[in-house]
């Protein structure tokens, strides 16, 4: 398996466990569950951050840029609501 393919599974992973800390964190039912989610949620991320500037730099994860017409419309279609 190459390195890429490794490092995608790695960032589909976290972003999976970010999302139980997160909900575990909004539905905890006392604070010290409460701040173990949120700790947990906060390491997660970092991890993430991480995997995707490594990946960022090898140009394993590209983003493009969208035209600023584009984002004018979106937010003007949801001002209006």
């Amino acid at each position: 398996m190459q390195d890429k393919d490794l490092m995608e599974k790695e960032l589909l992973i976290i972003k999976g466990v970010c999302d139980l800390y997160l909900h575990g964190s909004i539905e905890s039912t006392t604070a010290e569950v409460h701040t173990t989610f949120k700790d947990a949620l906060n390491e997660s991320l970092d991890i993430q951050n991480k995997i995707y500037n490594l990946m960022a730099e090898k140009g394993w994860y590209k983003t493009e840029n969208v035209d600023q017409t584009k984002i004018d419309t979106v937010k003007q279609k949801f001002a209006s609501n």
